[in-house]
């Protein structure tokens, strides 16, 4: 008798694993991809650079931007997202349909220019920071790295190449482990969240415009959308939520997952970010930082080696995928402006045009290494543009998110909306702010 009751005790623990793995497996976190991985993009090694030397310049009271800013992204994301699996179209050609040719035309134009020259400061921030650990020269790495990534985006299809990337999102727990390696006062840094202490003079209001516009970026919300489109095609039997009324409760709850937790995964580590340089290098005195390489740099005689090369090794990590997103992006947004087949599960025969300006994109960041345009300039400049692109950019995203003729009957919800109208409020508050004299 015992032996029996043991059977069926064990029999009954194994079903209820099994009805938890089912459970698991059916869960949205289960099937997480664009929103993970645009999070992560967002926090490239030019986004790095501005959240070091918010932590290195103003210490802890930089940290409040993070909450503030994570709701506005997350909300803009999702709506990328939605327009994507609701309409089957990617950004560029949703704006073709709805909006006047001069909108996407301009648009498109200015997205490709400020991605060009945002990959140029990433790369050189990947090869100044892969020459501080590995002792080889800059312009050989950056120039490895910048092949590595357009060879992978060319001949692997999206199915395997976005394995790659999930993997690499990892990179960003490289912040988070080096708190482990240096002391934080929690308490004080729970205080400073919620209310910060700092005079908002003009230092202080270009700061929060760079941390609000590197993290709010127009090349997020096509590449999201875009990789909805993506994903939808790589599993074959799905179409358009517009044509496949079943499938929508599930897949917008995908979306939503997704993105909120891909967005509070970069915002999370854009705070450890803040965090980390605001214990060490303004504790230092150390309050000018101009790259991600110097902020890691100069944290390894202040926080040891380990710290250093954790830190460098994440600019590293998304800059293997930041790149490819910056690349991908403008050639999602061009391509469908102009009726080109585009996609990374397309082979590079089938898609010339999309490839080509992806391999374009990638050579001319690598190109400016070598001509006297300084990475920093060229940051400042995709700074100026993404300011000019992102608020009227936002302001059609809502709309389209809102059309009935665009999304059917899954037009987005008044939070979302509403989200989506503050983050076009503060984008373009920081963008008036950018261009004001001084």
């Amino acid at each position: 008798m015992p032996l029996a009751e043991d059977r069926i005790a064990t029999s009954q623990s194994l079903n209820r694993l099994q009805a938890l793995w089912v459970r698991l497996k059916e869960h949205p976190l289960a099937r997480v991809g664009p929103g993970l991985i645009t999070g992560v993009a967002d926090d490239d090694p030019s986004g790095i650079a501005t959240y070091s030397q918010a932590g290195a310049q103003f210490g802890l009271n930089m940290l409040w931007t993070m909450p503030v800013a994570f709701p506005l992204m997350a909300a803009m994301q999702s709506m990328c997202g939605r327009i994507g699996r609701v309409t089957g179209k990617g950004l560029a050609a949703n704006i073709k349909m709805a909006f006047p040719p001069i909108v996407l035309q301009s648009v498109v134009l200015l997205l490709v220019i400020a991605n060009v020259l945002n990959i140029a400061a990433d790369v050189a921030a990947m090869g100044e920071v892969a020459e501080l650990v590995s002792g080889v020269n800059r312009h050989l790495m950056t120039t490895f790295f910048v092949f590595a990534t357009l060879l992978l985006q060319i001949f692997i299809p999206y199915h395997r190449y976005v394995y790659f990337l999930k993997w690499l999102t990892l990179s960003l727990l490289a912040y988070a482990a080096v708190l482990f390696t240096v002391h934080v006062p929690w308490a004080e840094v729970a205080r400073r969240t919620v209310w910060p202490s700092f005079s908002l003079n003009s230092n202080a209001a270009a700061m929060i415009v760079g941390i609000f516009g590197t993290t709010i970026s127009p090349y997020l919300f096509f590449w999201q959308a875009s990789e909805e489109v993506e994903e939808m095609h790589v599993r074959r039997n799905e179409a358009p939520l517009v044509n496949d009324a079943s499938a929508a409760p599930s897949e917008l709850r995908r979306i939503r997952w997704d993105t909120w937790s891909g967005m509070l995964y970069s915002d999370v580590t854009s705070f450890f970010i803040i965090l980390a340089t605001a214990v060490t290098l303004n504790v230092a005195g150390m309050t000018d930082i101009g790259t991600a390489a110097q902020a890691a740099s100069a944290l390894k005689p202040l926080a040891g080696n380990f710290a250093y090369i954790l830190f460098a090794m994440g600019i590293l990590g998304v800059g293997l995928i930041g790149v490819p997103v910056l690349a991908g992006s403008g050639a999602y947004a061009l391509s469908e402006a102009l009726g080109w087949k585009s996609g990374l599960e397309l082979k590079a025969v089938d898609a010339r045009g999309f490839y080509g300006v992806i391999a374009v994109s990638v050579l001319l960041g690598l190109i400016i290494q070598y001509s006297p345009i300084s990475p920093m300039k060229a940051l400042f400049w995709s700074a100026v543009i993404n300011g000019v692109v992102a608020v009227p950019l936002m302001v059609v995203i809502i709309l389209l998110a809102s059309k009935k003729t665009v999304m059917g009957a899954y037009t987005a919800g008044w939070p979302l909306i509403g989200l989506g109208w503050v983050a076009t409020i503060v984008m373009g508050v920081a963008a008036a702010v950018m261009f004001l004299p001084g």
